[in-house]
C-alpha cells in the first residue's frame, strides 16, 4: 500500500499545477466547461468501468443499499453546505470535504486491486486539476497574493492523501463491509459526475466540441482500461 499511496500524489500536484495555472492564465469560459466535460466523462467510465461490475458480481443487496444509502446521505450533506457557503474561507472547507472524500474513493479503489487504484488516480487527477483551477479563482480576492493562494490549494490537496490512508485498510474488512464502501464510492463518484462536474460545465458555453469532450473522455479511459487489462 506504500508504493500505492505514492500515487495519491500525483492528483494533489495537478491541484497544485491547476491553482499555479489559474493564478497565471485563468481559463476562459469555454476552455473551463471543455475540461469539465472531460473530466466528467473520466470519472463516469471509472464508475461504470471498474466499481459497478465488482458490485453486481458480489450478490450482497443489503450492504449496496446501505453504503449507497450512506453516500446518498453524506453527498447531500456536502452539496448543502456548499450551497451555504460564503465567501473564500466557507468555499474552502466545503473543496475540503470534498477532496477528503475522493481520497477515500481513491483509498477503496486501491484496496480493490492496483488497477482499479490506477485507473481513479487517472480519473481524479483530471478532476482535481479542475478544482485546483476553480478554488484558486474564488480564493485569490481573499487571500490576495497569488503565492499564498497556490499555497492554500497545495493544503487542500493533501486532504488526498490522507482520504487515501483512511480508506486503505479496507482491504482488510469482512466482504460485507468492502461491498458497502464500494457502493459508497459508486455513489460518491456518479455524484461527482452528474450533480457538479456537469451542472458547473453546463453553465457554460454550449458548444458542440466542448459537448462532446465528456464522451471523449468516457472513450479515453475506456481504453486505457482495454490496454491494461
Amino acid at each position: 500500500m506504500a508504493g500505492a499511496w505514492l500515487y495519491t500524489l500525483v492528483p494533489a500536484a495537478a491541484a497544485v499545477l491547476g491553482a499555479a495555472i489559474a493564478v497565471w492564465r485563468p481559463p476562459g469560459p469555454k476552455t473551463a466547461a471543455a475540461i469539465q466535460h472531460f473530466a466528467a466523462g473520466v470519472v463516469f467510465a471509472a464508475a461504470a468501468g471498474e466499481i459497478l461490475p465488482d458490485l453486481k458480481h458480489e450478490g450482497a443487496a443489503l450492504p449496496v443499499a446501505l453504503g449507497g444509502a450512506v453516500g446518498v446521505a453524506l453527498m447531500l450533506i456536502v452539496r448543502r453546505l456548499g450551497e451555504g457557503a460564503r465567501g473564500g474561507v466557507a468555499l474552502a472547507v466545503v473543496v475540503g470535504v470534498d477532496i477528503l472524500i475522493d481520497g477515500l474513493v481513491l483509498g477503496l479503489g486501491f484496496a480493490a486491486g492496483p488497477r482499479e487504484g490506477l485507473l481513479l488516480t487517472v480519473a481524479l487527477t483530471i478532476e482535481i486539476l479542475f478544482l485546483g483551477l476553480s478554488v484558486t479563482t474564488e480564493l485569490r480576492p481573499t487571500l490576495g497574493s497569488s503565492a499564498r493562494t497556490v499555497l492554500a490549494a497545495g493544503g487542500l490537496a493533501l486532504l488526498l492523501p490522507l482520504g487515501a490512508l483512511l480508506g486503505a485498510p479496507a482491504a482488510g474488512l469482512p466482504l460485507a463491509w468492502r461491498t458497502g464502501l464500494f457502493a459508497f464510492a459508486l455513489v460518491a463518484l456518479l455524484y461527482l459526475v452528474t450533480e457538479e462536474l456537469l451542472v458547473e460545465a453546463h453553465e457554460g458555453p454550449e458548444a458542440p466540441w466542448v459537448t462532446a469532450m465528456f464522451f471523449t473522455g468516457f472513450l479515453l479511459l475506456l481504453l486505457l482500461e482495454e490496454a491494461t487489462g
